[in-house]
């Protein structure tokens, strides 16, 4: 199975490409309309999905709370600037200025989760899940010994 950055990091090297794309288009175009669309919709279904899973657990533990809130708060801004764009003249200079400022911010974003976000809820969901299956084992084990000592099968068991 997947993990959750290799899904999110696949997304985000599409996101790059898009913006690459769109960067490279000319004016009100059906090109620079189509790929805005996209990345739109892309962005957006990434950034739902994202909150409620990664930012859901994140936001669960202290520990990685404060950067949970802040990608929370970036993905506002970015889906703020996409709205300002939808809504702005394609053909116009500001498009493309506030565009800019737009692939600006995603891409430190995206870089930011990656760099440092990532890793440190990686390494801390490991050492939880450790600690977890470490908590079972202990409560589990002195049940299964006196199982065991009494010669009851596992299977055998209510």
């Amino acid at each position: 199975m997947a993990k959750i950055f290799e899904f999110l990091k696949k997304d985000h090297d599409k996101h790059r490409e898009l913006l690459k794309k769109i960067e490279n288009t000319e004016g009100d175009s059906a090109d620079r309309r189509e790929l805005f669309t996209e990345f739109r919709e892309e962005v957006t279904a990434h950034a739902n999905a994202e909150e409620q899973s990664l930012y859901a657990e994140m936001l669960s533990r202290p520990e990685l709370q404060a950067d949970g809130r802040h990608s929370v708060a970036e993905h506002k801004e970015v889906d703020d600037l996409l709205a300002e764009l939808a809504d702005m003249d394609m053909s116009s200079p500001g498009w493309l200025q506030k565009f800019k400022k737009l692939r600006h911010d995603y891409e430190h974003h995206i870089d930011e989760e990656e760099q440092d976000m990532f890793p440190a809820a990686d390494e801390e969901f490991a050492a939880k899940c450790e600690e977890r299956l470490g908590d079972l084992y202990a409560d589990r084990y002195p049940e299964e010994l006196e199982s065991a000592q009494q010669g009851i099968e596992h299977d055998d068991r209510e």
